[in-house]
This record gives C-alpha cells, structure tokens and sequence, in this order.
C-alpha cells in the first residue's frame, strides 16, 4: 500500500499532528514488532550521554511548543 503525502505543502504544525496521529494509531494496536539491535545500540548511546551530563531531555509539550515556533 502507497500512500502519497505533500509534506511540502504541511506547515510544521500540520506535520507534527500527523505524526501525533500515525503515533496514537500505532499506540493503540499491539503487536510483534521488534526493534532491530542498532536501536539498543542508539539508546544505550543516549543513555550514556544523559547520564554524562552532555545531553538533556524534554517533556513532549515542551518540545512540541518549540516545533510548532520553528514553523512559524
């Protein structure tokens, strides 16, 4: 199945709640999908990186607010 989207036509704010929605949908449906070992790898990265003190992290709703000025 192919689905067409102008993303170049959506504003910062149309594309994050598109994302918002195909996240809830993907949310509400259980199923067997497994992560392949390179996304351990990844968070375990990030992992480190938090508790090093060289990264930070944000509540989504603040991060969403700075999306959403980004496209402004």
């Amino acid at each position: 199945m192919s689905i067409e989207i102008p993303l170049e036509t959506l504003s910062v704010s149309e594309k994050v709640r598109l994302l918002e929605s195909v996240w809830d949908s993907l949310c509400s449906k259980t199923g067997d999908v497994r992560s392949p070992e390179w996304h351990r790898e990844v968070l375990d990265a990030r992992k480190r990186r938090l508790k090093n003190g060289q990264a930070t992290v944000s509540p989504w709703n603040e991060a969403k607010t700075r999306l959403l000025e980004v496209g402004r």
